[in-house]
């Protein structure tokens, strides 16, 4: 979850994992790239250890990672490495602790990207923070659940875009 990253500064810097409109080539993906709400790199694609509901609810068609270990599937998702600054961003922007909770989560790492992090290796488990909820829908346990979360997925939900959204 948290690690200090050896530099001339002290730094501290966080793994997360993300498994929706957040992962590269989906739509915001871009807030992740963009360093005015600070630092993220790409380390791995990762899956969680324990099944999780993934499911798709609002109007909205948000993706939902329901905090509900045991039920649903291991999802898929991408595991960062990100700096204090946009780790508070992503707090603001997942509407923390409202709508999202930040918690714990363990995760098989499943392929490295090419930023060099000695404590990951296909197939190693390791923990970052993922946005998931308690505070859902009652009848959102009920949903489809999906593994993996793509905003032009087979569900056919279309994703409303924050600016679009009334």
């Amino acid at each position: 979850m948290t690690t200090k990253v050896p530099s001339s500064s002290s730094v501290l810097m966080h793994r997360v994992f993300v498994y929706g409109s957040l992962k590269r080539a989906q739509p915001n993906y871009p807030y992740m790239t963009d360093s005015n709400n600070g630092k993220a790199e790409l380390l791995a694609t990762a899956t969680t250890v324990q099944k999780y509901p993934l499911v798709i609810a609002t109007q909205y068609n948000l993706p939902f990672l329901l905090n509900l270990p045991g039920q649903g599937h291991r999802v898929n998702g991408e595991l960062y490495r990100v700096d204090e600054k946009m780790l508070k961003y992503l707090d603001w922007f997942e509407k923390v602790p409202t709508m999202y909770q930040r918690t714990v989560v363990e995760l098989e790492i499943n392929e490295l990207a090419d930023v060099v992090d000695e404590e990951l290796s296909p197939g190693s488990i390791t923990e970052g923070f993922v946005y998931s909820t308690t505070t859902y829908q009652p009848d959102w346990p009920s949903l489809p659940a999906y593994q993996s979360y793509d905003s032009n997925g087979d569900h056919g939900l279309k994703f409303v875009l924050r600016k679009d959204r009334h």
